[in-house]
């Protein structure tokens, strides 16, 4: 499921490519990612102005110059492709919006969804989200007070959209093993300085991740040399058996409350 650095590096690349221009068609292809009918969609859509893209947590925000939004999510094996019809994946396209530069297609919107919000929807949709990882207002301090009284295990908190946003399966263990310290530690018997450590880890392993262009598998556009470089920099995410870049010991996968976690054994406490 693409997390905060997939979504970042898409509202960057999308920003270039598509804000300022007029939708100038619209292609239906699975009503259920929406949540009205097709009908309504296209005649809200259709002749309006993308203004401006932006990311809240996993989510991408479409706001059009109606006043209204275009709220996404990609969910599990979502992805966008940005390009001509020539240019195009051979792959099933579950929504389509056109600009005379260019089309972006919606692709594995099986579970994703692009809905169309007015204002009042759209925050009561985002209010239940916690804070962005990587904005100034979530110091060290609120940090500590924020994570203090937590229960349960530590990936399980760091994945909570309602803890802290925009994290998943893959930044969680990253993150975890950057500070050293295993993502099924109990997180009560976390000292204040390994929640220190894991504050500075997720500032470093995520803006590193969106330097790299994150772990997306497929190109946002034909050339496209960023999206998906942070695939080879991971370190312990989907790497069972390999050695550990530290010391050389075997990563290990383990599963909790459905969740698999990569870590090393050694390396991490």
């Amino acid at each position: 499921m693409p997390e905060l650095p997939e979504m970042e590096t898409y509202r960057r690349l999308l920003t270039e490519q598509l804000r300022g221009y007029v939708i100038t068609d619209v292609y239906i292809g699975r009503e259920k990612s929406l949540n009205v009918s097709t009908v309504h969609f296209t005649r809200k859509v259709i002749g309006r102005t993308v203004t401006s893209i932006r990311r809240r947590a996993k989510h991408l925000i479409f706001t059009l110059d109606s006043g209204e939004h275009l709220l996404l999510h990609l969910m599990l094996g979502g992805w966008m492709f940005w390009g001509k019809e020539a240019d195009k994946p051979d792959r099933t396209i579950q929504v389509r919006l056109d600009t005379v530069k260019g089309s972006l297609y919606f692709i594995g919107l099986r579970l994703g969804y692009l809905h169309l919000l007015d204002a009042t929807g759209l925050a009561e949709r985002l209010h239940p989200l916690g804070p962005e990882p990587l904005q100034p207002e979530l110091t060290m301090e609120q940090w500590l007070v924020r994570m203090a009284k937590k229960r349960g295990r530590l990936k399980l908190q760091l994945v909570n959209q309602h803890v802290i946003a925009g994290i998943g399966n893959c930044y969680a263990d990253e993150i975890c093993y950057e500070a050293g310290i295993r993502p099924a530690r109990a997180c009560p018997s976390l000292s204040e300085n390994d929640w220190e450590r894991l504050y500075d880890s997720i500032q470093r392993v995520l803006r590193t991740a969106i330097q790299y262009g994150g772990y997306m598998e497929q190109p946002f556009y034909t050339g496209d040399r960023l999206t998906g470089k942070y695939t080879e920099r991971c370190q312990v995410y989907d790497r069972e058996d390999e050695p550990c870049p530290r010391c050389g010991a075997a990563i290990q996968k383990e599963t909790s409350s459905g969740r698999k976690m990569f870590f090393c054994s050694v390396c991490q406490h």
